[in-house]
């Protein structure tokens, strides 16, 4: 093989990771995975309350997404791997495992595995949703995930350091809570960084900027996305410490973008279908707490997939009639 056919090769290969990062939030564009990826890192290295722990996630989403889009070239489509649909599961493992758990060498084993993993998961999840006409999203990602969190409880190689203590879930005290601007601000980008599990509003900016240079509706969704699940939080009294983290916005944001400019065209109808869609991912999300809370292990990006589902299973035809 020529020289110049082995640097298009990797220029290939490169382009095709960058693009997995972006692909997370469905955008195609090496720039918006590279805008992703720059988000990520300076996140985690800028805002680091919890110590030396969150450069880890930054460094286990990178290893995620190198090994996953590695193995789909190896074992799959040569054009998925172009199109970054082999990396965008394996870098959300590579960023659970370290925001979970403790920094050990068994710990890069598992995130190595898992994200490898990633690959046939998605192959037959797909062809299990094929059927509906639709797909497994990040689910191949939940899945594994869960799977090595709940191991974790049992191995001692795999220390949760950062999974919740299992418990019954009880109510939240109403508590009357006033924010400033720039608090809203701040916990509204936390909702669009939160994707990629790190609380940083300055990652919320990269990522938001990155979708615009790829679709600007993509980040207007992100946007409205997380302000819809903000002020409902804040309305309804969820936790306000998960409000400040930003942990109410990730999966409504991710429906937004699939809803609202990916899945269907951008239209009046549509519009309001997203917007109704985003609503029910946040009640999803309470929900999938409440009902996780006595196994001790995040909802990661299920609520997304499952309002994602029941909203694409009807198949509507949302495009708005042409007027002459």
């Amino acid at each position: 093989m020529s020289t110049k056919a082995n640097k298009r090769t990797i220029a290939t290969y490169v382009t095709g990771t960058l693009r997995g990062a972006g692909q997370v939030m469905f955008q195609g564009s090496a720039w918006t995975g590279l805008l992703i990826m720059t988000g990520i890192f300076l996140g985690c290295y800028l805002e680091n309350p919890l110590g030396e722990h969150m450069p880890l996630v930054a460094w286990g989403a990178l290893a995620g997404l190198v090994v996953s889009t590695a193995v789909g070239y190896i074992f799959e489509s040569k054009a998925d791997g172009d199109q970054g649909l082999w990396g965008f599961n394996g870098i959300l493992v590579g960023c659970a495992v370290f925001t979970f758990l403790g920094n050990t060498p068994w710990a890069w084993v598992a995130l190595v595995i898992g994200s490898a993993l990633t690959i046939p998961a998605r192959r037959g999840l797909n062809n299990v949703f094929a059927p509906f006409k639709t797909t497994s999203y990040t689910f191949p990602f939940i899945l594994v995930s869960w799977c090595i969190l709940l191991a974790a409880r049992d191995m001692g190689q795999l220390p949760p350091v950062g999974e919740s203590i299992a418990s019954l879930p009880t109510s939240v005290a109403v508590a009357d809570y006033h924010y400033t601007f720039g608090e809203l601000v701040v916990y509204w980008l936390k909702g669009v960084s939160q994707v990629f599990l790190v609380n940083s509003w300055i990652t919320g900016i990269f990522f938001i900027v990155g979708l615009a240079l790829c679709s600007r509706w993509a980040a207007l969704w992100a946007m409205i996305s997380a302000a819809v699940a903000l002020g409902m939080s804040i309305a309804f009294g969820a936790s306000h410490a998960d409000i400040t983290e930003g942990l109410y916005g990730f999966s409504p944001v991710l429906t937004g973008i699939a809803l609202g400019c990916t899945f269907y065209k951008p239209g009046v109808k549509s519009f309001f279908y997203a917007l109704a869609g985003v609503v029910f991912t946040v009640f999803v999300q309470y929900g999938m707490d409440v009902l996780l809370a006595p196994v001790g292990i995040a909802t990661l990006t299920a609520p997304f997939c499952i309002a994602t589902w029941i909203f694409m299973l009807p198949m509507y035809k949302l495009q708005d009639k042409k007027t002459k």
